[in-house]
This record gives structure tokens, sequence and C-alpha cells, in this order.
């Protein structure tokens, strides 16, 4: 089952990921959301819209904007819609 950790913190988990473009996507129901803080950083992706970021806060270190979430997606990207992905040294296991 994928799972997201950082810091030695398993922030997510769940055997029903979309992989888009190399990227778990985990539901929104398998975030332990204790680790996220919202951030008001946001991007653009031509096919997908408009990402918004999350820090993520674990024993008191923080990594700034190393998840994503597209919160009103454009139809193509549909199926990934407040589902969140991760980089900046997060690992993600299958």
């Amino acid at each position: 089952m994928p799972k997201a950790i950082w810091n030695g913190a398993v922030l997510a988990e769940s055997d029903d990921t979309e992989v888009v473009e190399g990227n778990h996507y985990f539901p929104p129901d398998s975030l332990r959301r204790e680790y996220f803080r919202k951030s008001d950083a946001t991007t653009f992706c031509g096919w997908k819209g408009t990402a918004s970021y999350y820090d993520l806060e674990v024993d008191g270190q923080t990594n700034q904007q190393a998840a994503w979430s597209y919160e009103d997606p454009k139809p193509e990207a549909e199926n990934i819609k407040g589902h969140v992905a991760f980089w900046k040294g997060v690992q993600v296991q299958d």
C-alpha cells in the first residue's frame, strides 16, 4: 500500500492513489491532517489547473510547500480533485 513518509512520520497511506505524471495523489481521507498546514502558495498547470500547497510540520520541523492539491481542477484532471501529492524529500513507498 503506498504511503508518504517524512521525518519519520506517515503523512498519508492508501491503496487507492491516483498516479499522474509519476506522482501518487493520495485521497483526502488517507491524510494525517495534523501534519498539514495550508500555505498561501499556488502554481498553475495548463491541463490540471491551480495547485494549492501545504507546509508539513513534524516534530518541530517544517518542510515548506512539500505537498500540493488541486481543489478545483480542470475537467481533464477531475480524478485528482482534492487528492494530495508530495515532493521535497517526502518519500512515497509502494
